[in-house]
């Protein structure tokens, strides 16, 4: 080679190097950025993380801010960790540690707080900084620039230079009793301060104007929800809105797109859920974002929650979100209704597509396991049945009827079979492999021993009965003789000298006087008792002769007496199975056929006990009780009439505990006076011309009965 080509090659090999290293330059800085190290500090009492990198940040990136737990989440896209760490331990200030998490070409940084605090984030140089405003603790942040605190009323800054004009203000009832205030804004850029006032909720909406159809009060009382009115004005350059509720409540409100939503529901305190309120249990977060990405946003849920997500490819579209201090699982919801879609959920597996896609997939996932059903071989199983009869079963797995009740559902497939064997109590099934499995699961739950019950009623019949009867008789006779056979006569005035004037000797008596009384009240001894009868005590004046004489006869009859019955019928009977028990006589009577004959009938007076017991879960027992107390009564002309007691409840009662079911309390108080008139009102002297007669009868009867459940097979005593 001679000197002029090696010239001309060494040119040429400085030249494509030269390009070589021009080109390398700005390759250079074109290389993706990397987290090197992160270090916490405090700088004139802010605390500050210093995130450094391998290269500057073309922006500041956006963040969001959680209190409970306290946290602040940062976002890197096209960012990854070459530190070598996921975590670093600060322990200094406010910060308790970093922790660093990569996905795909997207790195986050979560900053451990101990109370909750907002943020702000610089760019300088390589680093990141990252204050936190520690004057502004307990608010919560959803930008990457400094947020404002918890106690600000600003929902949403106003970006707005113009007056822009509400479209529409709606109210409407959630299915929880919630009022919901929906707001159509004009734009999303709209800012919204939203407070309380007292008992009120105030909305502004700045830099905004309402047209006369939407300056009202709405009268919204009859949608039975915490809120009563909702008042919009226009108040010089905003909207003023003052919302009424009423009662213990508690608010939400979010923004999507340019609908702003406020949530006014009724306050429901669970014990057992970390955060109250509409079911939703997750920690809670504050977002807000201009048009961003339904996907990313998902993700930044998935972050937050530990969820893994699975998104489908027809998931698209941005979103413009504001929410405040509301649970995750919350903001998810109100992010999915928004853009129409749905979710199902595996294990801590999230399936998120539009809602057709997934009620599409659903129905081809069924119409595959009904084919497969459908062309599934065939085989038989036989069940050995303890307890419950084959038959029963039977009808309750084809559908004729319930295992004990009515018909029921078909619970075999449609080409399955059943044949029930009563001699040995056996099932026979065929059917395919997953239903013969529902099957014996069901037989397993049926298939058990019934717990049975012994009840006990003690029937008492308590009488107590008092009785009083006074009587008086009063007869005279004035007498002379005459010349008509020597015999005596006078006027007599009445009286009983036959039987006195006999005992007292004289001879006269039967064939002089007649038996007559001028007062005859004897005492009412029938009314008293029906076994014994009045005393007596008489006295007879006579005067020399027996041509005049006075007879006084008192009668008195006092009954006290009292009688108690019990009867304790029992019965020991399996649960939810009825129960008589029955005792006592039964009376013909005699009723005429349609012929024209006689028949002979039998009506029951019978002592009857019959009871459905049902086991609760907690160890009681639910009673059906009919209770009967016949006995025979007085004889009629047509035979004995029959008293009857009865009693039927339904009655809750604890495992060996006894209850009164029922009970009567009869009194009855008679007082009669026979009398004659004007004579018997005569004070003392008025006795002698009247009798009394006092009758009290008092009843009772209670009706106790007791449940035991029988735990063990010994006998009952």
């Amino acid at each position: 080679m001679n000197s002029s080509q090696e010239n001309r090659t060494m040119r040429s090999w400085t030249a494509g190097a030269a390009l070589v290293l021009a080109l390398g330059l700005p390759l250079t800085s074109w290389a993706e950025p990397k987290i090197t190290s992160v270090t916490g500090s405090q700088q004139g009492g802010t605390d500050v993380v210093r995130v450094e990198l391998s290269e500057p940040l073309s922006a500041v990136p956006a963040g969001f801010a959680v209190q409970a737990p306290p946290r602040v989440a940062i976002d890197l896209p096209g960012v990854t960790n070459a530190s070598g760490k996921s975590s670093v331990e600060v322990n200094q200030g406010n910060i308790r540690s970093v922790s660093l998490a990569s996905s795909g070409e997207r790195t986050r940084l979560v900053l451990n707080l101990k109370t909750p605090s907002s943020y702000h984030a610089d760019i300088q140089g390589n680093a990141l900084l990252i204050s936190l405003d520690t004057s502004a603790a307990g608010a919560t942040a959803a930008a990457a620039t400094t947020q404002p605190a918890a106690a600000d009323t600003h929902f949403a800054a106003s970006q707005n230079t113009d007056m822009l004009e509400l479209r529409d203000i709606d109210f409407r009832r959630g299915a929880d009793g919630a009022g919901r205030i929906v707001v159509n804004l004009p734009s999303n850029q709209v800012g919204v301060d939203l407070k309380q006032q007292g008992k009120d909720l105030v909305v502004d909406f700045l830099r905004s104007s309402a047209p006369a159809r939407l300056r009202r009060r709405l009268d919204v009382t009859d949608f039975g929800t915490p809120v009563q009115s909702v008042t919009t004005t226009q108040t010089g350059d905003h909207v003023h809105m003052v919302v009424s509720p009423t009662g213990s409540w508690e608010h939400s409100a979010y923004q999507t797109d340019n609908q702003f939503v406020l949530e006014v529901r009724p306050a429901k305190v669970d014990p057992n859920k970390l955060v109250p309120g509409m079911g939703y249990t997750g920690q809670r977060l504050s977002l807000n974002f201009q048009s961003i990405e339904i996907r990313a946003l998902l993700q930044i849920i998935a972050d937050f929650s530990d969820f893994n997500v699975v998104t489908s490819d027809s998931v698209t579209g941005t979103v413009t979100l504001r929410l405040k201090d509301v649970p995750w699982d919350q903001a998810l919801d109100i992010i999915l209704r928004s853009k129409g879609l749905d979710k199902r959920k595996s294990g801590n597996v999230l399936l998120i597509a539009p809602k057709d896609e997934l009620a599409a997939k659903e129905q081809v996932d069924l119409e595959a396991k009904k084919k497969i059903a459908d062309l599934e071989p065939m085989r038989m199983q036989a069940f050995q049945l303890n307890y419950t009869k084959a038959v029963e079963v039977a009808n309750g797995l084809t559908g004729t009827g319930a295992v004990g009740s009515g018909a029921g559902t078909r619970l075999l497939s449609a080409r399955g079979s059943v044949i029930a064997e009563s001699r040995t109590n056996q099932l026979f099934v065929t059917d395919i492999p997953s239903k013969l499995e529902e099957v014996q699961a069901l037989i397993a739950r049926i298939d058990v021993a019934q717990r049975q019950v012994m009840i006990e009623a003690r029937i008492v019949e308590a009488s107590d009965n008092w009785g009083r009867a006074l009587g008086v008789k009063l007869g005279g006779s004035l007498s002379k003789a005459n010349t008509f056979g020597g015999k005596l006569s006078g006027t007599a005035v009445g009286g009983n000298y036959d039987a006195v004037g006999t005992a007292s000797g004289n001879s006269q008596a039967s064939s002089t006087y007649a038996d007559t009384q001028f007062v005859n009240f004897a005492a009412n001894a029938g009314a008293v008792s029906s076994t014994a009868g009045a005393a007596s005590v008489a006295l007879s004046l006579f005067s020399a002769g027996a041509s005049k004489f006075l007879n006084l006869e008192l009668s008195a009859l006092e009954e006290d007496g009292s009688g108690r019955i019990v009867s304790s019928p029992r019965v020991i009977t399996a649960d939810q199975v009825q129960a008589v028990v029955e005792a006592g006589d039964e009376v013909p009577y005699q009723q005429a056929t349609s012929s024209g004959a006689t028949s002979v009938v039998y009506l029951k007076a019978t002592i009857k006990l019959q009871v459905t017991p049902q086991i609760t879960p907690e160890g009681n027992v639910i009673l059906d009780v009919d209770v009967n107390k016949d006995s025979l009564g007085t004889l009629t002309s047509v035979g004995y009439a029959i008293n009857t007691k009865h009693v039927k409840t339904t009655a809750l009662v604890e495992n060996g505990g006894t209850v009164v079911l029922g009970g009567l309390f009869q009194q009855n108080e008679t007082n009669t006076v026979d009398k004659v008139p004007l004579l018997g009102d005569i004070p003392f002297l008025g006795n002698l011309f009247k009798s009394t007669t006092k009758v009290s009868t008092r009843s009772e009867l209670l009706i106790f009965i007791t449940p035991r459940i029988i735990s063990d097979r010994t006998a009952v005593h």
